[in-house]
C-alpha cells in the first residue's frame, strides 16, 4: 500500500512538472507568434507606403468653344480636345516608367527612363515619348501659352499632324535615347535614334532618324536652344504641295530649328501659374523630299494681376519656298488661372494665307489639370 502511494505520488509530481513545462511552451510559442505576425503587419504597412510614395498620376482635360469664318464659311463648335492622363513609378531611385493614354485619342507614351550616373548627367530612355525636335514640341499644352497649343512650323516639322505624308504623330515616336545635364546644368544634351514613323506603328522603313538637341543655359532665365534631325520618312498620304512624293515612298526628312527664351520671376502682386514675363522665338526650316519648309513665331507673355496674363504671338510658316503655300497668323488673348494648373483662355488669330482666304479665328478654352 505504502509503495503504490509512492508510486502515485511520483506519478503526479511528474504531471505537474510536465504540464509546468507544456504551458511555458505554450506560451513561448504565442508570444513568437504575435511578435512575428507584428512584424509582418509592419512589414505589410510598410511596403504600401512604399509604394505609393513611388507612384505619381496626373492628368488634365482642354476642351472650349471655336469659331470661325475661314473659306468664306462660318463654323462654330464645342469641342473637348484632350483628355490625358499618366502615371508614372519610380522603381528604383535611378529607373523609372511612364504610361500615358489620351482618353480622346490614342496610347501617347509609354518608356523607361534608367540614369546610369550618379548626377544627372547620363540617363537612357527607351520606348515611345515627345521627341526633341524644336523648342515647343517636347513641351506639355498645359503650360504653352496658345489654345491651339503649338506654332505651325512646330506642328508640321515636329510630326504634331498637319503633315499628310507623315501622319497625326502628336510629335512622338518610337526610339532609344541618351540624356543629361552638365556644368551645373548650364548645358542639356539629348541625343535619340528614332524609327521615324510616329506613334503606335512600326517603321515603314529601314532608316533611322537621328535627332540631337543642345539646350544652353549661361544665365537663369535665359536659354538659346538648337535642336536638328537627320532620317528618312515613309510616306503614309500624299500632299499637294509636294507632289513629288508618292504613297509608300520613302523620303528624305530632315530638319533644323534655333531659338531663344527669356523668362523673368513676376512681383508677388501679380503670381501667375505661367511663371512670369515670358518671350519665346524659334526659327526651323525643314527638307522633305525635294520640297523646302520654314517659318518662326515670336510668343509672349505678360502677367497684369494676380493669375491673369496677356498672351501675343506671331507666327509664320511656308510649306513650300518654292510655290504659293505660306500662311501667318497673329494671335492676341488672355488667360486666367483660376486654381493651380486650372485656367480660362480667350484668344483671336487673324490669318492670313496665300493658298486660302484670310479667315478670323476666335477661340475660349477652360483646362482643368491635376
Amino acid at each position: 500500500m505504502k509503495m503504490s502511494h509512492n508510486h502515485l505520488q511520483r506519478g503526479l509530481n511528474w504531471a505537474a512538472h510536465h504540464c509546468k513545462t507544456l504551458t511555458l511552451a505554450v506560451a513561448l510559442a504565442a508570444l513568437s507568434s504575435t511578435a512575428a505576425m507584428g512584424q509582418q503587419t509592419s512589414k505589410n504597412i510598410d511596403w504600401l507606403k512604399d509604394f505609393t510614395s513611388r507612384m505619381e498620376f496626373h492628368g488634365y482635360a482642354q476642351g472650349g468653344y471655336s469659331w470661325q469664318d475661314a473659306n468664306g464659311r462660318q463654323v462654330n463648335d464645342f469641342n473637348l480636345k484632350r483628355t490625358l492622363f499618366w502615371a508614372k513609378a519610380r522603381i528604383t531611385d535611378r529607373w523609372s516608367f511612364l504610361f500615358m493614354y489620351d482618353f480622346s485619342s490614342v496610347v501617347q507614351e509609354f518608356y523607361t527612363d534608367y540614369r546610369f550616373s550618379k548626377d544627372n548627367s547620363f540617363t537612357v530612355r527607351l520606348g515611345q515619348f515627345k521627341h526633341s525636335f524644336s523648342m515647343e514640341n517636347p513641351l506639355s499644352p498645359t503650360m504653352l501659352e496658345l489654345v491651339d497649343v503649338y506654332s505651325q512650323a512646330a506642328l508640321f516639322l515636329a510630326g504634331e499632324g498637319p503633315d499628310p505624308l507623315n501622319g497625326v504623330n502628336y510629335g512622338r515616336d518610337m526610339g532609344l535615347m541618351a540624356y543629361g545635364s552638365l556644368f551645373n546644368n548650364h548645358l542639356l544634351y539629348e541625343l535619340a535614334v528614332m524609327n521615324g514613323q510616329g506613334i503606335n506603328r512600326r517603321d515603314g522603313n529601314n532608316y533611322k532618324d537621328l535627332i540631337a538637341k543642345l539646350d544652353f543655359r549661361p544665365i537663369d532665365g535665359f536659354r538659346v536652344v538648337c535642336s536638328a534631325q537627320k532620317g528618312k520618312g515613309h510616306a503614309v498620304g500624299t500632299a499637294a504641295w509636294n507632289p513629288g512624293v508618292a504613297l509608300g515612298d520613302d523620303y528624305t526628312r530632315d530638319r533644323v530649328s534655333v531659338g531663344a527664351e527669356w523668362k523673368m520671376p513676376t512681383t508677388a502682386g501679380a503670381q501667375s501659374a505661367s511663371g512670369g514675363v515670358s518671350i519665346r522665338g524659334e526659327f526651323m526650316a525643314g527638307k522633305d523630299g525635294d520640297v523646302h519648309s520654314q517659318g518662326g513665331y515670336l510668343t509672349g507673355c505678360v502677367p497684369i494681376g494676380k493669375g491673369v496674363d496677356i498672351v501675343a504671338s506671331a507666327d509664320y510658316f511656308d510649306r513650300n519656298t518654292d510655290m504659293d503655300y505660306a500662311q501667318t497668323q497673329l494671335t492676341g488673348g488672355i488667360q486666367y488661372w483660376f486654381f493651380k494648373k486650372c485656367r480660362l483662355q480667350l484668344q483671336y488669330t487673324r490669318t492670313f494665307s496665300d493658298f486660302q482666304d484670310d479667315y478670323n479665328w476666335l477661340q475660349a478654352q477652360v483646362q482643368v489639370a491635376f
